[in-house]
């Protein structure tokens, strides 16, 4: 893969291919972003929960992409109708009349300007430390002027009177129901689109679609095809992007590897969608919460791109056009943009009804009806035939934010298991609908991920009986000095060990598959539990698929304990309580089963026999060291990220009651 981007980069950058990047934010601030020929979307959330200086530094760094700006086109999907989103982007225009020159003349790598004022100190040179200068002040003066927008809450009347754009808020009711809003703020077409070069700008669009509240808008989903079809009749190019709006371009010629791909004489009219890894700019050293997720991106991604490509992950995904709305690869299915069509006439292309009657969401675009609409959308085009890629360069193509809470992790793989699980049971599930339509070892691929949620049941089962037996000395394993024994102590130093080695292999450090193997805990016993419940409920009819939003913007003394990898469990703890009531009491109960079996000992109880009894006190001797975090929040931190003490009292009295209960039976 690396020798095709290398060898073909520059015959990618000659061909005409247009390009369209999109963005999305959800929950106040609902958006996707588009840029031209390839495609990105991304997701944002309003003011309070993801920053707008965070979605337009997103934007500007796939505007300066290097590639032809006349062919790119940006799009940012606005899901929550937040005017201050619209005064964000209205800056990040002027803004990058000024930027993408600056780029372009002084090799800017990444090209997102807040990570690169944050990566770099003023250069030597004096006429680049003099552009460099100038450039960081007019960011600043930006960031500053829509900081005090979002604050404040409203737009100075000065901006609102000059730009005829806002006058699509007028009528206005509230984020689930408001007419189309669609703003083009940059035509790349426009002879007087020019940076300060005179060079041409690439196409910027503003777009909300509409709301009403007798309508589902279908999440992430609904937004995605709705920017689908409003940038087919603007720009249509023939290549898609989409992003997060929190998950910036940190290498400016990744659209160059992708389309490396496309144009691949050999192979390129197979593949559908070209998948980078999803990478963080917020890890710490050691990864309290597991967030780079680097087994998946460095291992086992690579593993099923043998064997017809990953899955689509919704954010960092080039795709072809026509893959998206349910065709084979045509040129006649291509249309020029029709500048005679009225922005009007597109807004109908984002109104809630349209939809209707029609094959979007269900053969068309992005699939509605499930928690991981990107997995099920990837896997369905799988199955037509196309042939997917992953590539993974040196240099991380986007950098997002990773979680920084407990509460944040535990709600986002309950999302994932849930929506994993689903496909499973769906009628595109990768076990029959798949079948024969894609690789077996494809098939497994997508098998192992659906099969999360049901796998909470071992972890369970494992973590609770072995402990309580052990509290009345019952032995379930082999003694020690059994030959039996053998297969066990086998399968747990194997198993163990090779985990370490991978984990160490793929840039890892010890303590940070520590805390994989505690996070790994976790998921399993409370976010896969969870998830199994809502995949069910959800096959059954009795509840409705929803998208959970996964807060980015935490406040600083959360980002502190984080950045001293101190297990946040504090913020958040609400909407996660149930989970942590099982994490606490499962943590509790071994805790007291163990201290139960040394009591026993210390006072010469006849009927422990050590010998029998070994790997119980191994397997629970573990359980009570890797909660070590999770003790210290429930009984020994004072600060504002320790477990709420309700949760505390629950889950002793919990604990305590089940580990008498047991005790007692006969």
């Amino acid at each position: 893969m690396e020798k095709m981007g290398d060898g073909h980069g520059l015959v990618c950058w000659e061909l005409s291919y247009g390009l369209v990047f999109t963005g999305f934010l959800l929950k106040p601030l609902d958006g996707t972003v588009s840029t031209g020929a390839p495609s990105r979307t991304g997701s944002h959330r309003d003011p309070k929960t993801e920053q707008p200086i965070m979605v337009i530094n997103t934007v500007l760094s796939v505007m300066a992409y290097d590639y032809p700006t006349e062919k790119l086109s940006v799009y940012l999907s606005d899901d929550a109708a937040h005017d201050i989103t619209f005064y964000a982007l209205i800056e990040a225009s002027h803004f990058a009349e000024h930027w993408i020159p600056y780029c372009k003349k002084f090799y800017v790598e990444p090209r997102s300007p807040g990570a690169y004022f944050q990566s770099i100190s003023e250069p030597h040179e004096a006429e680049e430390a003099k552009g460099f200068l100038a450039i960081k002040k007019l960011y600043e003066d930006m960031e500053n002027r829509i900081i005090t927008a979002a604050k404040l809450g409203r737009i100075p009347e000065e901006v609102r009177s000059k730009y005829k754009g806002f006058s699509q808020w007028d009528s206005f009711s509230s984020q689930r129901d408001h007419d189309t809003i669609l703003q083009i703020l940059i035509d790349g077409r426009d002879p007087k689109a020019k940076d300060i070069d005179g060079c041409s700008l690439p196409t910027l669009v503003h777009l909300a679609r509409e709301k009403r509240p007798q309508h589902p808008h279908n999440f992430k989903a609904g937004a995605m095809n709705a920017l689908i079809r409003v940038s087919q009749n603007i720009s249509n190019g023939q290549i898609i992007l989409n992003v997060d709006c929190d998950m910036y371009s940190n290498y400016s010629s990744s659209v160059r590897d992708a389309l490396c791909f496309f144009l691949d004489e050999k192979k390129g009219h197979e593949i559908a969608f070209v998948q980078f890894p999803q990478s963080f700019g917020n890890i710490t050293k050691n990864e309290i919460y597991d967030g780079s997720m680097r087994i998946g991106m460095d291992v086992e991604f690579h593993g099923m791109d043998g064997y017809g490509g990953p899955p689509y992950v919704g954010t960092g995904c080039f795709h072809r056009r026509n893959t998206l709305t349910g065709k084979k690869f045509d040129n006649e299915c291509m249309e020029d943009w029709k500048r005679e069509e009225t922005v009007d006439k597109i807004k109908a292309l984002a109104s809630c009804t349209y939809e209707e009657n029609t094959q979007w969401g269900k053969e068309m675009g992005v699939k509605y009806g499930c928690p991981v609409e990107d997995v099920i959308t990837g896997l369905s085009i799988q199955t037509r035939g196309w042939k997917s890629v992953y590539f993974n360069p040196e240099r991380k193509a986007f950098l997002g934010v990773a979680t920084t809470t407990l509460p944040q992790t535990l709600v986002q793989h309950k999302r994932w298991s849930a929506g994993d699980f689903l496909i499973l049971l769906s009628s595109y599930s990768p076990a029959w609908y798949a079948r024969g339509k894609i690789s077996f070892g494809l098939q497994l691929g997508y098998c192992c991920y659906c099969l999360w949620a049901p796998n909470c049941f071992a972890t369970l089962y494992y973590t609770i009986i072995p402990s309580l037996y052990l509290l009345k000395g019952i032995s379930l394993f082999p003694k020690a000095s059994s030959p039996w024994c053998m297969p066990f102590a086998f399968v747990l130093s194997a198993k163990n060990l090779y985990s370490l080695a991978e984990f160490l292999r793929c840039g890892g450090t010890i303590l940070g598959w520590w805390n994989s193997q505690r996070i790994w805990l976790y998921k399993r016993t409370s976010s896969y539990l969870f998830g199994f419940i809502d995949a069910v409920l959800m096959s059954a009819g009795f509840s409705q698929p929803a998208f959970e939003i996964t807060a980015k913007v935490a406040d600083e003394d959360v980002i502190e304990r984080y950045e001293k990898e101190m297990m946040e469990f504090g913020p958040g703890a609400s909407s996660s309580s149930p989970m942590f009531i099982i994490l606490a009491t499962l943590a509790l109960l071994n805790l007291f089963c163990f201290v139960g079996l040394v009591a026993k000992v210390a006072t010469g109880d006849a009927n422990i026999r050590i010998d029998t009894l070994v790997l119980q006190i191994l397997l629970c001797g573990i359980l009570v060291l890797i909660n070590w975090p999770l003790f210290q929040g429930l009984l020994l931190r004072r600060d504002n990220g320790k477990m709420p003490s309700s949760i505390t009292v629950k889950s002793i009295g919990l604990a305590v009651f089940a580990s008498t209960c047991f005790l007692f039976l006969e």
